[in-house]
């Protein structure tokens, strides 16, 4: 019984990898609101903005920012 309950979360886990990676991009309606308003604040200055949004990292959210704002052009 033990080996099927370790297989079947074996399989879980690649799952929930896998779903995890894309959430991370994932940010709520007021999670945008407040890096936007956050970023005409203070700037580029990514750890100060990911302390107001609990379980952001600095690196989550200058992917996010540079991903949906890229000023490259």
């Amino acid at each position: 019984m033990a080996d099927s309950d370790h297989s079947s979360s074996d399989g879980l886990s690649v799952d929930s990898r896998d779903t995890s990676q894309d959430s991370k991009l994932d940010f709520s309606e007021d999670e945008e609101t407040l890096i936007t308003r956050m970023y005409n604040l203070v700037g580029e200055r990514w750890t100060l903005i990911a302390g107001r949004i609990p379980g952001r990292t600095a690196e989550e959210i200058e992917k996010y920012w540079t991903s949906r704002y890229s000023t490259s052009q």
